[in-house]
């Protein structure tokens, strides 16, 4: 076979490189300029490590931006790749899809949602969930202008809506009029949100919904309180209210648990998920309670959302997290990163002044007041071939595949007091 093959010669091809130097002169020719880029281009990966076009190799603590979970060139991952690619990678959903429906079967045997709609990234699964949200409201609450609250320091996605919901200003600029229906409180915060509930009720509308972030990512890394959303889950519960959760960059897995409110101990009325949910092939899911299940047929759709090849991809890695008990490696791998980067807080205590986290996101806070940021660190850091992504001006991110072993890790930690050090000197 053809998939047995690959899998088999897959460490021989993945050393084979073509280790010439990139040029980038062409690219920014042709490509817009919304990123901005590290001066680096990569080639190749397998397992946690990649190798750019010179053939330097680093130690990958970004996974795509939380998004490889079974890292890169998973021989699992290969073969379902290959095996679907073979047969019927898309047919839209004018028909019956199998692998969508073993996908959503096991998304909801392994979680609290009762009903799965499948599309291809976290802002448009975020998307679809602001639009359930408000079909929920005018056809079940009877109301006539819904708000939907949400966090500052959220970040929720890119399209109109999801950018509108992302309480971070930087965001918003020069997109306006953004859309309205939005409201915004601090995280954490449950006398804030108490008292935006009030104020919003006071007028001709009502607040629909709360969407967060069970652990912010974009905003710093930061974790929800469990106490703050044990008490937003009474609060919706008497009053109505949906409870939102965007877990596009902390499910499946991430936290060392499938999803993230897990560790809050409640259960959301809509739910979210994309980055991990096929290590790295495009896909989002909208999941929810049977009880707010109103959309209609032609009321959403995604013309590439939920088909054979991302699906048959996403339930391989669904699949291997559960039959190699990957979330225990991400528990252990997990405080093992903890008490490594709060060691090297300790150490430097003008430069640093939290280390927190869930499972493997996790995040190293600046002091507030120096000169250094974030940016400056990952550099540094990749000067030493370690690859990490910022969470803000003040905060390092770390956020590696899945399967990371405990030397990788150590290694990690290793490089990284070697950028300090450089930084420092």
């Amino acid at each position: 076979m053809i998939a047995e093959t690959i899998v088999e010669k897959l460490p021989i091809a993945i050393e084979s490189g073509v280790n010439i130097p990139y040029n980038s002169s062409d690219f920014d020719k042709y490509i817009m300029t919304t990123y901005g880029r590290f001066p680096l281009a990569l080639e190749r990966g397998l397992g946690c490590r990649v190798w750019d076009t010179s053939g330097r190799e680093y130690l990958d603590f970004v996974a795509g931006i939380a998004t490889c979970t079974l890292g890169h060139a998973h021989p699992g991952m290969v073969e379902a790749v290959t095996r679907q690619i073979q047969t019927l990678h898309h047919v839209s959903n004018l028909y019956y899809i199998p692998q969508q429906g073993d996908l959503g079967k096991w998304l909801v045997e392994h979680s609290c949602a009762d009903r799965v709609f499948f599309c291809n990234s976290g802002a448009e699964a975020n998307e679809g969930a602001i639009k359930l949200a408000r079909k929920y409201a005018h056809t079940v609450l009877d109301l006539e202008k819904p708000v939907i609250l949400t966090a500052k320091a959220s970040f929720h996605g890119r399209t109109l809506a999801t950018v509108t919901a992302t309480g971070q200003p930087k965001y918003q600029k020069y997109f306006d009029p953004l859309v309205p229906g939005f409201s915004y409180v601090p995280y954490n915060d449950i006398e804030a949100l108490k008292n935006a509930i009030a104020e919003i009720d006071e007028g001709n509308q009502r607040v629909a919904a709360i969407m967060l972030e069970a652990l912010q990512g974009e905003g710093g890394v930061c974790p929800g309180n469990k106490e703050y959303f044990q008490e937003l889950r009474e609060i919706c519960d008497d009053t109505g209210i949906l409870l939102i959760l965007d877990e596009v960059q902390v499910g499946m897995g991430r936290t060392g648990k499938y999803w993230g409110y897990e560790n809050l101990g409640i259960e959301p009325d809509i739910f979210t998920s994309a980055k991990g949910l096929a290590g790295g092939i495009p896909i989002g899911a909208l999941m929810c309670k049977k009880f707010c299940d109103v959309f209609g047929p032609g009321e959403h759709a995604s013309t590439f959302g939920g088909n054979p090849f991302a699906c048959a991809v996403g339930l391989t890695v669904a699949q291997t997290l559960e039959k190699e008990n990957i979330l225990q490696n991400v528990q252990e791998r997990g405080e093992q990163l903890r008490m490594k980067l709060t060691a090297i807080a300790d150490r430097y205590p003008d430069l640093f002044t939290e280390v927190r986290g869930w499972g493997l996101m996790n995040g190293m806070e600046l002091k507030a007041d120096i000169e250094l940021t974030s940016i400056d660190v990952v550099k540094a850091a990749m000067e030493q071939g370690l690859l990490l992504v910022p969470a803000g001006p003040k905060v390092l991110r770390f956020v590696p595949p899945l399967i990371v072993s405990a030397e990788e890790i150590e290694k990690a930690v290793h490089l990284l007091e070697n950028a300090i050090a450089s930084l420092t000197s």
